[in-house]
């Protein structure tokens, strides 16, 4: 009975608004009317709970509503005019798909599930747990760290095995015809043998490299036995508790997974490029603060592909992964949904993992994301598959459909160019109806987002990655509509570093598309001054095109690859140790962590004097977080870390002397210091990151875009001009298929 209630409420709501947003009004009073519904958002973005949070969008649902019926029969070009009418329609198309995914965004989020906390209690009722690390081409000594801190986790040791799942050293590999293929498939094949067997993994490696990480971790599956299944990239390490916190939610029997959140400890390119990380939330907050917890309300969180657990029986009812995209994650929970079993998301971040270092990296991480998720949007139709909920088909829709913003945001910055440079009239309206309707429609959205992601993303940050990222994948949209089977699994590089300030081998594109936004400006305020008839409209359509400038030029500092030498980012750790020393034992306190090295502080050094070059013996008692509830396998009783270390370098600090080390031991033995002194506890740089979860206003959005702008603009073209004087105008040698993203590779058949 509650639920026809219900229907009959939301069916009464959908007629009112309908009324009130096809009512003919006169331009004043919808001017009127705007103003005073964005007030009244504003009240209402106030009141806490699931129900101030539907009539705050309810309001703005209502504004934009009135926008789209207005745009939809007044503003486009006469069909006659064909020349205006065919570029009207397709911005027309633009926008009404942005206001489409805009609403079903809001609608997914708007009552977001917090899962209360259920931690696994007794030994007796553990289930076994298998953890999968699909390896490639990673660093052994990355993988390392990532196996280490998986044997550590804090679960009863003889219901969990570790497995080193290598891809990188196949049958196929070893027996290749190129020698030198086959001898790096040898090697890798005995260093990871040999830190596996140190760190009490198992390895496994098949026979071909076929169905990319699909088909690895199905092998995986096929030499395991256990009831859950965990996957790590194999630069995802886990913090202690990691399976304490997340095997409890599978006392619920259809339940086939738990997806936890993604945590990094480096910046992307654009943070690091940009220099926001430390102060600026990450690309990813939204994604996994707000948008997984509105999917979890609707039991549509999906598989991630790193950082969460599985349930093996749930697989085995669908042959395993799916490896028809290359998104194997998101199609393996598409395909369980559709079967009636249920997902979990688990607000609490447990893995730390590393982001692309490169503009090229991370625009070949986001292709493979794009052309997986049309993949699915092509051969697996969420919104016509059998046994989704519709709920689900929303947000499986939502989640491939998001991925098509290349086309839009091309448009958008096509679109004022056209009137600008040939006075095509693709919008018809008049200064008063713009200000009426379109700015109330903006100010609307503008709030929304504020009230729904106001702490996860600045203002304009968005609009930002989506341009960086549309030059490109606009291309790898194409290449998957022409032929949905062609793309391949490309693994993301991980740990590169540069010597020198550079530019990206993929700046061209937007040093060339920032040259033409900037050449268009200057035709407008050339028409401003001589077209006296037309100003007030170049006026405002003048106001888009700075804003495109800006984006574009903001940009460019993106493009910019700031100066790396460190293969792995540091992170703060503040943990007591010992150092012994030339037959010393002096406390120390290390203060940074990676996997490298450490540094060190202490009160004095020992006698002698300078000890640059010299090998120590650097002990600690491994961090006992993650201890809780009844599971007990006596971590206390785990013998104190001991690393050899050397000393790399020293420096008088305000607080004692400091000492950088780098680590001078076997791979196991230096992983197994690094995943301790790194990924058990993540306490501190969870705290550093939330204090960054901060909102920004909509005019200090602005200003810090115009700053980027500035500096960019004028800083690359000169550097840009500089690089081709110093080549000589000479053609440089192609980059390497490892500095392209995928979208310029050539596609396996």
């Amino acid at each position: 009975m509650l639920k026809y209630t219900v229907y009959s409420l939301a069916a009464m709501a959908t007629i009112v608004m309908f009324f009130i947003i096809t009512l003919p009004l006169s331009v004043e009073v919808q001017l009127f009317l705007g103003l005073s519904v964005l007030l009244v958002m504003h009240v209402a973005k106030a009141f806490p709970g699931t129900l101030g949070r539907v009539i705050f969008l309810s309001l703005g649902g209502i504004l934009v509503g009135r926008y789209v019926f207005w745009r939809v029969t007044q503003t486009i070009p006469p069909v006659e005019n064909f020349y205006d009418f065919v570029p009207g329609v397709v911005l027309l198309a633009a926008e009404l798909f942005c206001i489409l995914m805009f609403f079903l965004s809001a609608l997914i989020v708007s009552d977001r599930y917090e899962r209360p906390r259920q931690v696994q209690a007794t030994d007796e009722d553990a289930p076994t747990v298998d953890v999968f690390i699909p390896s490639y081409n990673e660093d052994p000594g990355l993988v390392a760290c990532t196996i280490a801190a998986a044997m550590s986790m804090d679960y009863p040791q003889h219901k969990f095995r570790v497995f080193l799942l290598d891809d990188g050293a196949t049958g196929q590999k070893l027996n290749s015809p190129d020698r030198s293929v086959a001898r790096a498939a040898y090697s890798r094949r005995e260093a990871m043998q040999r830190i596996c067997e140190d760190l009490g993994a198992t390895y496994l490696a098949r026979d071909r490299n076929e169905h990319a990480k699909a088909g690895n971790l199905n092998y995986g599956l096929s030499k395991s036995v256990g009831d859950l299944v965990v996957v790590f990239d194999a630069d995802h390490a886990p913090s202690r508790e990691f399976l304490r916190e997340t095997v409890a939610y599978f006392r619920d029997p259809k339940l086939f997974l738990v997806q936890t959140p993604h945590f990094f400890l480096n910046p992307d390119p654009v943070e690091r490029n940009l220099r926001t990380f430390d102060v600026m939330p990450s690309e990813n907050d939204m994604f996994y603060g707000m948008i997984q917890k509105g999917l979890d309300k609707w039991d549509a969180t999906f598989f991630c592909g790193s950082g969460a657990v599985l349930r093996r029986a749930a697989l085995n009812e669908v042959s395993g992964f799916s490896g028809v995209s290359i998104t194997e994650d998101c199609e393996t929970a598409l395909e369980l949904h559709s079967r009636g079993w249920k997902s979990a998301y688990v607000d609490r971040p447990m893995i730390a993992g590393l982001q692309p270092e490169t503009i090229a990296s991370f625009i070949g991480q986001r292709s493979r994301w794009c052309r997986g998720m049309m993949q699915i949007l092509l051969l697996k139709s969420p919104l016509f598959k059998p046994g989704l909920n519709f709920m689900q088909r929303v947000a499986y829709m939502s989640s491939a459909m998001f991925w098509l913003f290349p086309f839009p945001r091309l448009v958008f910055m096509l679109a004022p160019m056209l009137f600008i440079l040939f006075n095509m009239k693709i919008y018809i309206a008049s200064p008063q109806e713009f200000l009426a309707y379109t700015m109330t429609y903006i100010l609307a959205v503008i709030s929304i987002q504020s009230g729904l992601y106001g702490k996860l993303r600045w203002p304009w940050i968005s609009e930002l990655y989506e341009y960086i990222q549309s030059i490109f994948l606009f291309p790898a949209i194409i290449s998957v509509l022409l032929n949905p089977r062609a793309p391949k699994f490309n693994v993301t590089s991980k740990g590169e570093t540069l010597e020198e300030e550079q530019l990206s081998v993929l700046a061209w594109p937007y040093i060339l598309l920032f040259a033409v936004m900037l050449f268009v400006t200057g035709v407008l305020i050339w028409r401003i001054e001589h077209d006296p008839g037309q100003s007030v409209l170049l006026t405002v359509v003048g106001v888009w095109q700075v804003f495109n400038l800006l984006i574009s030029g903001a940009a460019l500092g993106a493009v910019l690859e700031r100066k790396e030498v460190r293969t792995a980012p540091r992170i703060l750790t503040n943990r007591t140790a010992v150092l012994q020393l030339h037959n010393e034992s002096i406390p120390v306190v290390l203060r940074e962590a990676n996997t490298n090295g450490v540094l060190m502080q202490l009160e004095k050094l020992p006698e002698g004097g300078n000890i640059l070059g010299d090998t120590g013996l650097l002990k600690f008692t491994p961090s006992q977080k993650g201890q809780g509830g009844a599971l007990k396998e006596s971590r206390e009783l785990m013998p104190e870390h001991a690393v050899r270390v050397r000393i790399a370098s020293q420096r008088a600090g305000a607080t004692g002397l400091m000492l950088g080390a780098g680590y001078a031991d076997s791979v196991a033995n230096c992983a197994m210091a690094s995943g301790d002194l790194i990924y058990s506890d993540l306490t501190i740089p969870k705290a550093l990151h939330n204090r960054k979860l901060s909102g920004s206003s909509v005019l200090s959005g602005s200003l810090r875009i115009a700053r980027w702008a500035l500096s960019a603009g004028v800083r690359i073209p000169i550097l840009a001009v500089l690089s081709l004087l110093r080549s000589g105008l000479r053609r440089k040698p192609a980059p390497t298929a490892q500095e392209l993203p995928e979208t310029l590779l050539t596609p396996a058949e």
